[in-house]
């Protein structure tokens, strides 16, 4: 069985390098944690909220941060892979260099977050929130954008292909230099009223 850990608050800890295997934390605080190369396997956060969080160069394998607020927290360097964070929210926070591969991210909030030259792949970004995001240079490929909020966002230079870009407003975004595949330029002409023939 995993390790539980209900309402409790860390404050000023250091976890560095720490190793957190199948934990589950349940509305937890953390404030001004450091989390430096820590390792994530199978862990669970749900509710959770993080303050001032150092991820930095941070590996999350199969692990779930779902509906977990994120407050001025770093994640140089982090890495998450085929985690689940439905439901979360980001503030204010240092998100590059990150690399997201696969897993489920839909729901979640990064409203006005600066990703460029981030890395997602093959990832559920479902109904996400990247209002006035800035994903400038990022790579974006194989990810379910469906039904993302996109107004106002940086895409110049980034690479899309493979991606669902049926939530896209061509009109409402920077483009310039943004990659597409060739299916993917029947969506957009679409969006923009062309009839395909």
């Amino acid at each position: 069985m995993p390790e539980l850990t209900e309402d409790e608050t860390f404050r000023d800890e250091d976890w560095y390098g720490e190793e957190l295997v199948d934990r589950h934390f349940v509305r937890c605080e953390f404030f001004h944690v450091d989390l430096t190369e820590a390792v994530s396997r199978g862990a669970v956060f749900d509710g959770c909220t993080f303050g001032n969080v150092r991820f930095n160069a941070s590996r999350h394998t199969d692990s779930a941060f779902t509906r977990c607020t994120f407050q001025r927290c770093n994640f140089f360097e982090a890495e998450f892979t085929g985690c689940k964070l439905v439901g979360s929210t980001f503030a204010q926070c240092d998100l590059r260099p990150l690399t997201v591969a696969g897993g489920d991210w839909s729901f979640v909030a990064l409203p006005g977050a600066d990703l460029r030259g981030v890395r997602i792949t093959d990832a559920r970004m479902r109904e996400v929130d990247l209002t006035g995001a800035n994903l400038t240079g990022a790579t974006v490929t194989g990810v379910d954008l469906s039904s993302a909020q996109l107004h106002g966002s940086r895409l110049s230079g980034a690479d899309l292909r493979g991606s669902d870009l049926t939530a896209l407003d061509p009109t409402v975004v920077e483009r310039a230099g943004a990659i597409v595949d060739p299916a993917q330029t029947v969506v957009i002409a679409q969006a923009l009223g062309f009839e395909i023939r």
